[in-house]
């Protein structure tokens, strides 16, 4: 399973409207990659919840260079425990493995990505001006941009998150990536890919800034991110990446054949539902919202063809189990859903 974290419709906005040849052509050589790989790669694959770790609790963190090259892993230039190498995406990706890692350890209990204790292999400069990162359904993988329209995919933590994240998933379960059950899946990693930096930066609900990619693109970008949670369709509007077309709502949701049925489009929807549920009710938010998210994915048998409305009264019970049917964080897990238009069943 690829995951990207870059949608397809930007770097296709990108190839047609760009003024630079060599940008297009380079973003152009991104989606061959990137469409070769969903072609020879199920993206509906499920693996079952492996049973408990039975060893101690540690980050087992594996760096691999690609030499700018597409053959995976590549070389081995940091294992576990190594001093920096002077590398920065190297050190950077080393220590947002292990952020993530203790992320998902100390706020939920889970031992890796699948739980047992999963080794985080990741490689960098992969390809020439690779314009993506993503999840290959075993280790993280991250090019060094074009430098003109994206400059870095390693600098934000939210990235490795939310790519990590569909590996957390892929693990629990798995969600088809086509149509709703798809956006979720994209959704789901944008929720805990924020969560994990707001849980670095010891943020509250109220101070994070809720976008996804800041500090990826160029300078002269008209934009400040990939995606925005608390206000979906607002991170960019640029004339080469095109205006930032994710739908805050239920009205404005878009039916498209691409991108596997808008599945980076339509995230928007889940994403505020979150985003209003974790607002109303305060706080850090991976304690309480959070929890009802990741005890959904993770406990409730989430249909893998689960659509919004499914997930929604999913959500919705978890939040009754954990904190009462009529509680504050239940009637804002139901409230958040309600003004996003989702019909909860």
């Amino acid at each position: 399973m690829r995951c990207t974290i870059v949608p397809p419709h930007v770097l296709e906005h990108v190839a047609d409207r760009h003024g630079d040849e060599q940008v297009r052509e380079l973003v152009q050589r991104t989606l061959t990659l990137d469409n070769e790989q969903r072609l020879t790669r199920d993206a509906a694959q499920l693996i079952a919840q492996p049973p408990p770790a039975t060893t101690p609790v540690a980050a087992k963190r594996t760096l691999h260079d690609a030499a700018h090259q597409e053959t995976l892993p590549g070389r081995t230039v940091r294992a576990e425990g190594a001093p920096a190498t002077g590398d920065q995406q190297v050190d950077e990706v080393y220590d947002w493995l292990g952020v993530t890692f203790d992320f998902y350890n100390v706020a939920y209990g889970r031992n890796s990505i699948d739980g047992g204790g999963l080794a985080l292999v990741a490689t960098v400069h992969y390809s020439n001006g690779y314009d993506n990162a993503f999840w290959e359904g075993s280790q993280m993988v991250y090019g060094d941009g074009d430098q003109q329209i994206f400059k870095t995919f390693t600098g934000p933590l939210d990235v490795t998150g939310h790519e990590l994240t569909h590996g957390v998933t892929q693990y629990s379960g798995g969600l088809e990536y086509q149509g709703q059950s798809g956006a979720l899946n994209e959704s789901l990693s944008d929720v805990f890919g924020s969560l994990v930096k707001q849980y670095h930066l010891g943020q509250t609900a109220d101070q994070a800034d809720w976008l996804i990619g800041q500090g990826m693109f160029a300078d002269s970008v008209h934009g400040v991110a990939l995606r925005s949670m608390k206000a979906p369709g607002t991170a960019y509007d640029d004339p080469a990446l095109g205006k930032d077309p994710q739908p805050a709502t239920m009205a404005d949701y878009v039916d498209t054949d691409s991108d596997n049925g808008g599945v980076h489009i339509n995230s928007g929807i889940p994403n505020h539902a979150f985003y209003l549920a974790a607002a109303a009710i305060g706080g850090n938010a991976w304690e309480k919202a959070g929890r009802v998210w990741y005890d959904t994915l993770t406990s409730r048998r989430v249909p893998t063809g689960a659509d919004f409305a499914t997930f929604a009264g999913m959500t919705v019970a978890t939040a009754g189990t954990l904190f009462g049917v009529s509680s504050t964080e239940s009637d804002a897990v139901r409230d958040a859903w309600t003004q996003v238009g989702v019909k909860i069943t």
